[in-house]
């Protein structure tokens, strides 16, 4: 039997949806043993030029697929991007302003370490034009940090964030909780200085074990489900607190302090990305939607970059369009406007429609016709309200 979104018109106006820019510096001082991000040690300055030439390129291959749509948010990430001297990453936005104009209101966010060398460009980075820092702190104890396998300590977290706050509006710190030997109060503590040295943004998440990573090959003991469980309502009760809003399953914020590049990622905008190993998802004219990847190996991403070789590419099937905008708007607090599964997917929401209902009944997605979004007790159980929008046929 045919299923209703077989035979749907596509209905995508490209130019309707944002376009933003991922940028990959895939460096690392050391590889910390969770990470299963694509990261590489042995970083060497030399490589700075060549590399910045190469996303430059790549950048002006792939606009050429996606006409003249504004730039809506830049996200420099890694790796440790803050490993670039600040005259590199001028030189890197100066590029990408001079071939997609960069307003003086576009979000420019930079991932950075709090090791003394990196902090000690944060100036240059905000003169370069970055705008928004992500800081990676992890903790605050030092015992905790040694075991995650971080390069800083406490000490450098905390003259990193002051240091920020000289320079930067806008900040996030990334905490993680769950972290091995960890105890209730050393999380919330951990979780209070972030909240008392923010500018108004934390990520606050449980550190998971991933494949290939050297934690999956040799596990630490992490704290136990009843112990993750009391982290997790404490925390939450304590960001209630403190005024900021959970606005994405890891992120707390202010209003005007929510990361505006992460939120067009949630509401399934698109984005190009450039560097090692970078991903995009980009709306054709035609309507199609198309993902996009890079070689992983920085070695292979400049030979394919200066050979001319395009990113891989992968159509979406219809039939996998209505899970891929759920994957990601279900993640907002809020929900999405119900209008904005038409306007991103190209499919009528009548396709979600009957799913929708069941999820309702079951009290796990918000009766409110004019938004998709979870209930609290659906929040709770976000992949299992995920996982009921896959096509039956792939179960």
């Amino acid at each position: 039997m045919a299923k209703p979104y077989e035979h749907c018109a596509t209905n995508l106006n490209a130019s309707d949806i944002p376009l933003a820019l991922y940028v990959h510096l895939p460096w690392c001082e050391r590889k910390c043993p969770y990470c299963d991000f694509n990261s590489h040690e042995q970083f060497d300055s030399s490589l700075e030029t060549g590399y910045i030439d190469a996303l430059l390129t790549d950048l002006r291959q792939q606009l050429v697929s996606v006409g003249s749509r504004p730039l809506f948010s830049v996200f420099l990430g890694g790796g440790t991007p803050s490993l670039f001297s600040g005259a590199s990453i001028a030189r890197l936005l100066s590029g990408i302003d001079q071939i997609w104009s960069i307003s003086p209101t576009t979000e420019i966010t930079m991932e950075a370490n709090p090791g003394s060398a990196e902090a000690s460009r944060f100036a240059d980075y905000r003169s370069a034009g970055v705008n928004r820092l992500s800081l990676g702190i992890q903790s605050f104890a030092d015992a905790q940090l040694a075991a995650l396998g971080r390069v800083h300590d406490s000490a450098q977290a905390m003259q990193a964030i002051q240091l920020a706050k000289q320079h930067f509006d806008r900040f996030n710190l990334d905490i993680m909780h769950g972290l091995p030997g960890q105890k209730i109060e050393t999380a919330l503590d951990d979780l209070e200085r972030a909240i008392d040295h923010s500018q108004g943004h934390v990520s606050w998440y449980q550190l998971t074990i991933e494949p290939n990573t050297t934690f999956w090959s040799r596990p630490p003991r992490l704290p136990s489900d009843d112990i993750l469980t009391d982290i997790q309502d404490a925390g939450e009760a304590r960001f209630h607190e403190s005024g900021l809003t959970q606005y994405e399953v890891s992120a707390w914020a202010s209003p005007q302090q929510m990361a505006q590049h992460n939120l067009n990622y949630w509401t399934f905008g698109d984005y190009i990305g450039i560097g090692a190993g970078a991903h995009g998802k980009i709306t054709k004219e035609n309507g199609s939607i198309i993902r996009t990847r890079r070689s992983r190996s920085p070695r292979d991403y400049l030979t394919g970059i200066a050979e001319g070789v395009l990113p891989h590419q992968q159509q979406l099937p219809q039939t996998e369009l209505p899970v891929e905008f759920m994957l990601n708007a279900l993640r907002l607090k809020s929900g999405v406007p119900a209008s904005l599964f038409k306007a991103n997917t190209g499919l009528e929401l009548t396709v979600i429609k009957p799913k929708i209902e069941k999820l309702v009944a079951r009290g796990l997605l918000s009766a409110d016709t004019d938004r998709i979004g979870t209930t609290d007790h659906g929040y709770r159980f976000l992949n299992d309200v995920v996982a009921s929008f896959m096509d039956d046929d792939a179960r």
